[in-house]
């Protein structure tokens, strides 16, 4: 499902408009949205509505002319003088034949409801004054919140807090979701959303061209990989992962099986001869073959049906990682690099950079957390700090020319021409050690089965939350790989693919 910024939101208005529906038919199919959800979260008792002076006031009106018709005890109280609303918001506060409170934050009284129309998703800038007094008034009332378009005091592009928040208990939406929504702090002060229909056509998205995308299954369905019932595990690819010394076997292995139960048809973890031991007495369906350095690597990538690549779960920060890195690259093969894979170039992001640029492949992934990108992407952060997680990966991918996974609450996938995808589904209890060696490997066999690099990000992004989902509070990360196959079912059973 796309997801529209302010502009693309009131590009998505105009061309509505140009069609043929008024701007005022629009702010009354919206105020009735409201009005519907409001009547769901507050059967009885008193209604609240704060409006402020631009259109998410309007639409606050129309809420509460329609409320107030259907029975409710409504009050309205208004940001600013009634006479300075202009334009539909102005003939939606002449269609309310209540009155009309003063800003008094004494007027807020004990309302069963209390209906956010302060400013929506438009607001860039913090909120101060009389604006900011209604916040705070409103977060110490206590009473339930239904916040239209987005609880005021959310920044509607990167989901910030511009100084004071409401925390909605619902929000209603128009369209489609704003980045906000899905962005953290802001989809935690949301509350529950709702995306109404206000008249909109599905037509105006040909024309706006949005690049920005909700992670979920419809996005990707179309290159989901499927095996056909001829297929055989050569066809479904080879992944291989590499390892690291003795000490550090773990990260590969829990990649390596990840990979096997994405539907990869081979996998083999690449290891070290101090390691040949541990790695062979700990894996059975995945095989397990001696490399040693970037030479090793470079021969048995000479086999071409070894097709995808993960490096950087327990593989050891330094040259050695760096020169595995490279030669992968130089393979042209699809390459996960995650962990110590990204560390290793800390010192000299612009080499990864050039590498990749020099190869022209197009399915090389990295995946950091927050802190690997900072490492990475250190001069372009410095120099646009204000930016929201979702600027930042797609311009992290567009300096580095492969796709860009920031990992943490709401993960950003981003490609280099521009589309990007955020993520809501992930628990919290997937905050655990071995969890992003699970998703790097959940990628790989993927990027195995031919999947494209960006969707093949987008689903693994969204099936590592699933699987989170399904093991439940107290996971850890070997718990992952083993409930894939109940989420993979899931998946055919949406998708309607019989199994």
């Amino acid at each position: 499902m796309e997801i529209l910024t302010t502009g693309e939101m009131e590009q998505a208005d105009r061309l509505a408009i140009a069609g043929g529906t008024s701007g005022f038919a629009l702010m009354l199919r919206a105020g009735q949205a409201v009005a519907d959800t409001a009547a769901d979260l507050a059967e009885e008792g008193s209604i609240l509505v704060v409006a402020g002076c631009g259109n998410n006031g309007g639409d606050g009106f129309v809420a509460a002319t329609e409320l107030a018709a259907r029975g409710y005890d409504v009050s309205v109280i208004l940001m600013c003088e009634r006479s300075s609303l202009k334009g539909d918001a102005a003939l939606a506060a002449k269609g309310w034949k209540g009155p009309v409170l003063p800003c008094d934050l004494s007027t807020l009284g004990s309302p069963a409801l209390i209906i956010d129309a302060l400013f929506g998703a438009g607001l860039n800038r913090p909120v101060m004054g009389d604006a900011r007094a209604m916040i705070e008034a409103i977060i110490a009332n206590g009473a339930p919140v239904l916040s239209i378009d987005l609880p005021s005091g959310i920044n509607g592009t990167t989901g910030a807090i511009m100084g004071a928040a409401i925390r909605a208990t619902e929000t209603v939406t128009f369209f489609r979701r704003k980045p906000a929504h899905l962005l953290l702090p802001g989809r935690i002060f949301c509350g529950r959303v709702r995306v109404a229909d206000i008249g909109i056509t599905d037509a105006v998205l040909h024309k706006i061209r949005p690049i920005t995308f909700e992670n979920i299954p419809d996005y990707w369905q179309s290159v989901f990989p499927v095996p056909p019932i001829d297929g055989h595990k050569y066809a479904r690819g080879h992944a291989v992962v590499v390892s690291g010394n003795l000490t550090s076997t773990g990260a590969a292995r829990l990649s390596a099986r990840s990979a096997l139960r994405m539907g990869a048809g081979l996998v083999s973890v690449l290891s070290p001869d101090d390691a040949l031991g541990a790695n062979a007495a700990a894996l059975t369906a995945v095989m397990v073959r001696r490399m040693n350095d970037a030479a090793g690597l470079a021969e048995i990538l000479e086999d071409r049906r070894i097709n995808a690549c993960v490096i950087g779960p327990g593989a050891g920060i330094g040259e050695e990682t760096r020169a595995l890195v490279t030669t992968a690259i130089a393979a042209k093969r699809a390459l996960v690099l995650d962990a110590d894979a990204l560390t290793s170039f800390a010192d000299a992001p612009g080499r990864l950079f050039e590498t990749i640029k020099q190869s022209g492949s197009a399915d090389i992934i990295l995946t950091p957390h927050e802190g690997e990108f900072h490492r990475l992407f250190s001069e372009m952060i410095e120099k646009h700090p204000l930016r929201s997680k979702l600027e930042r990966v797609r311009a992290a991918a567009e300096r580095s020319e492969a796709v860009v996974l920031l990992k943490g609450p709401g993960t950003v996938v981003a490609s280099p021409d521009g589309r990007a995808t955020i993520a809501a589904n992930a628990p919290p209890w997937l905050a655990t050690a071995g969890s992003g060696d699970v998703l790097s490997g959940m990628i790989g066999g993927l990027l195995a089965q031919r999947v494209p690099a960006f969707e093949a990000a987008c689903m693994g992004v969204w099936m590592h939350g699933e699987t989170g989902l399904e093991a439940g509070p107290g996971l850890i990360a070997e718990d992952l790989p083993e409930v894939l196959p109940a989420v993979l079912r899931r998946l055919y059973d949406r998708f309607g693919v019989d199994y």
